[in-house]
């Protein structure tokens, strides 16, 4: 039965639909936004100098060091060989040579200890062998004098094994034996320490050993 009431549409708004508009978009391409796009975001490049910069930089410091420890090596080899010359060579066997024809027992020691005569607390033992040896080489000799180094042989920069030539005057006891004067070879190990030029060994190349 019509009355005068409009007709029900149902769930949904009230009242006739309309059709749905279709948004133009850019280029006939959909998008997600409608309309124009947002402009594009521009991103900031990153700066490579402080990089090499650093780098270099890093070269330089490894290079400086690297000369540095070269420079220190040469220098205090330099000053090892020259502790280690003939001169100095010549005066530290003459000086134990003295001190054997002397009977200076503290010098023997102190060259045989080889560096070592300061820091031991006991020397009785060390005193009493180096009195044995410059009895046994008094026996053999008056005085020695080093005439030549023949040749010195450096293993190390504050090391040495030197061949030299010494002029010897045989002792009263065998001059029956033996000319006034004779001259013959022996080899002494060296060691330079701090400023000190110290005789380690001694061996005549005839005899024994003192």
């Amino acid at each position: 039965m019509t009355g005068p009431y409009p007709p029900q549409y149902g769930a949904g708004p009230a009242g006739p639909q309309m059709p749905p508009q279709s948004v133009p978009y850019p280029d006939g391409v959909p998008s997600a936004y409608p309309g124009m796009l947002p402009p594009p975001v521009p991103y900031r490049k990153k700066r490579r100098w402080p990089i090499v910069v650093g780098a270099v930089l890093a070269l330089a410091v490894i290079a400086a060091v690297v000369g540095l420890v070269a420079t220190s090596g040469r220098d205090q080899a330099s000053q090892s060989s020259a502790a280690l010359s003939e001169e100095s060579a010549k005066a530290a066997i003459q000086d134990y040579l003295d001190a054997l024809t002397n009977g200076d027992d503290e010098t023997v020691a102190r060259h045989t200890l080889c560096g070592l005569f300061d820091a031991v607390k006991e020397k009785r033992s060390d005193l009493a062998l180096a009195g044995l040896s410059g009895d046994a080489f008094r026996k053999q000799y008056s005085s020695a004098e080093v005439t030549s180094i023949d040749k010195m042989v450096l293993p190390s920069p504050n090391q040495a094994q030197v061949l030299f030539t010494m002029r010897v005057v045989p002792a009263s006891s065998s001059r029956r034996d033996r000319p006034g004067n004779d001259e013959q070879q022996a080899v002494a190990q060296l060691l330079a320490q701090g400023d000190e030029v110290l005789v380690c060994s001694y061996l005549p190349r005839t005899g024994g050993a003192f």
